[in-house]
């Protein structure tokens, strides 16, 4: 039986440009303490809030006004049992035009209904990508969701 990974998908009237530029402001949308770059291949990040989320990300894909994949490469998500869940997950962001918008399809590739932290991660990112990263790339200005 196929896993089905988490994925969202935004429509929105900006170019594919805007949209590549959004994703790559990872500051921008994704609240936490950032550290490091997301803006060229091989390029790692850092992403922490206090005690409950910790991940490192190494930017893997960079097409750009295309597709972005970061890698997980360490992750400590505290309020679950196996904290290195999204460890090995791949966190995709692919644009393409669909009737004159920008259709951004995001995907957490190995964030799947049968684990553990599934029910709050998805949830969490359907925030993110809906509301912050949205109003990053029609306001240029993202919106705090924790």
């Amino acid at each position: 039986m196929q896993q089905s990974n988490f994925t969202t998908t935004i429509l929105v009237d900006q170019t594919p440009e805007q949209v590549f530029n959004a994703i790559n402001n990872v500051r921008g949308w994704w609240q936490g303490e950032i550290e490091g770059s997301a803006t060229k291949l091989n390029d790692e990040f850092s992403y922490k809030v206090a005690d409950i989320h910790f991940s490192k990300q190494k930017v893997t894909e960079l097409v750009p006004n295309q597709r972005v994949v970061w890698l997980v490469t360490e992750s400590s998500l505290n309020f679950i049992s196996d904290k290195s869940e999204w460890t090995g997950t791949e966190i995709i962001f692919d644009i393409t035009k669909q009737d004159g918008k920008t259709k951004l399809t995001f995907t957490h590739k190995g964030l799947v209904p049968q684990i553990e932290c599934y029910d709050a991660c998805s949830n969490a990112w359907n925030q993110l990508v809906q509301q912050s990263l949205m109003s990053l790339i029609t306001t240029g200005k993202g919106v705090k969701i924790f």
